[in-house]
């Protein structure tokens, strides 16, 4: 059974993420993207489901957890009986090559710790091919996917799993290395866990040390940004609301929604977090992936979209998954990206106006979209909507949807005025 969902901690790459416990399991992890299938779906079922153990055998008399000071590094350090030990998680940031790296570093006396190995692609269903290649690689295969795992700690099948034992002393280190790639191509080359820390290390304190100061809330604004950063799928700009799908609103419940996906009605609220602290670069580059995404005809513009600016996502249920505490159904996609909802045109000009009022260069897309989506809105904003709820059942009349309309056409004339491209009373 999966833990209570605030004893998870994020690692991530800035293109997919995984959920750590507190018991040393990663239970949930899509691979390569965000929107990926699940390898580790144990959140949304059980261990038979995939997950990846790595934790002291005997039950810890104490468990603590840190990030490393302005990084996505996870430590989590195990007090046992015989000694303390640490295991350091994290994700080198994706250059090509897509890692987990998790090295457990002895602290003091000795520890006895297990593993337990148990991929299990699209979302938990299937069980790979598991073999050892010529040079101790481990190497899982099913489809078009492959892992490989590479680690000294000496490991054998069991159940369908790939299981250890190992004992760590005070001082001594033992690496894990899990490289995702495809099946048709040779096995992601090897990666120095050492050099990986030491990069990952310097890769999110340099991005974190831009952070301004804001007095007493500095380190909570900088957690705050680097988790906004490694929401934000690297490639293209978008950022999805969450890296989990189907966690239920209430335990029990239906309303159990993949959220691996980008809103527009995120974007000014992004855009003024990033822009605040100086981080132009982010802010612009989510506003660049909002205006790839909603080209077309206004018609068309949607409430979400997929990381790389995908229109459909159709919702499918998983039905051999249990869900989080058996809150079913388990759902991938969103058929929320079908619905009318009147308020994202609001949102996506007042995300123009910000930015250029912030500081962020004009954009030639968001000058010619902007008059565009203003004479559409005029035609339909008396019609009924789905709203910022997204009900699922008849259209209704909304304040919010009524007040975001207005919010769009006061933003485009106030664009519009600010570059004096309008005489405006």
């Amino acid at each position: 059974m999966a833990l209570r969902i605030e004893d998870y901690a994020m690692i991530g790459d800035c293109e997919t993420a995984a959920l750590v416990g507190r018991d040393g399991s990663i239970d949930w992890l899509c691979w390569p993207r965000f929107d990926s299938a699940a390898c580790f779906a144990a959140l949304l079922g059980t261990s038979d489901n995939g997950r990846w153990l790595l934790a002291p055998k005997s039950q810890p008399l104490e468990v603590t957890r840190r990030y490393r000071p302005g990084t996505l590094i996870l430590e989590t350090e195990f007090r046992t009986e015989t000694g303390t030990a640490v295991v350091i998680d994290f994700m080198p940031p994706a250059d090509g090559v897509a890692d987990l790296v998790r090295i457990v570093c002895g602290l003091s006396g000795q520890v006895t710790f297990q593993t337990e190995l148990a991929v299990r692609f699209d979302y938990g269903s299937t069980v790979p091919w598991v073999t050892r290649i010529e040079d101790g690689t481990i190497e899982m295969i099913a489809g078009p996917e492959q892992m490989v795992l590479r680690t000294a700690a000496e490991l054998y099948g069991e159940d369908l799993k790939t299981v250890g034992e190992f004992v760590v002393d005070a001082g001594q280190s033992v690496p894990f290395v899990l490289s995702y790639g495809r099946s048709f191509e040779s096995p992601p080359a090897p990666t120095d866990p050492v050099k990986a820390l030491e990069h990952t290390e310097a890769f999110w304190r340099a991005w974190s040390d831009r952070c301004s100061g804001v007095g007493p809330w500095t380190d909570a604004v900088k957690r705050s940004l680097i988790t906004l950063k490694a929401l934000t799928y690297a490639p293209t700009g978008g950022m999805v609301a969450a890296l989990t799908t189907s966690l239920p609103e209430h335990l029990g419940g239906t309303r159990n929604w993949d959220y691996r996906f980008c809103w527009l009605r995120d974007a000014t609220f992004t855009l003024l977090a990033f822009v605040h602290l100086g981080y132009y670069e982010e802010a612009k580059a989510w506003r660049d992936w909002l205006l790839r995404a909603v080209a077309g005809s206004p018609r068309q513009v949607q409430i979400v979209y997929g990381i790389g600016g995908e229109r459909r996502l159709p919702e499918l249920t998983i039905p051999w998954l249990s869900g989080y505490e058996n809150s079913s159904p388990v759902r991938v996609g969103n058929a929320a990206s079908e619905q009318l909802q009147i308020d994202i045109f609001g949102e996506i000009a007042d995300a123009i106006f910000q930015g250029y009022r912030l500081g962020l260069q004009p954009s030639k897309r968001g000058e010619a979209l902007q008059p565009v989506i203003s004479e559409y809105l005029a035609t339909v904003w008396r019609l009924p909507d789905e709203g910022i709820w997204e009900i699922r059942g008849k259209p209704q009349h909304f304040v919010h949807s009524k007040v975001m309309a207005w919010v769009a056409f006061d933003r485009t004339a106030s664009y519009l005025k600010a570059q004096g491209l309008a005489e405006l009373s």
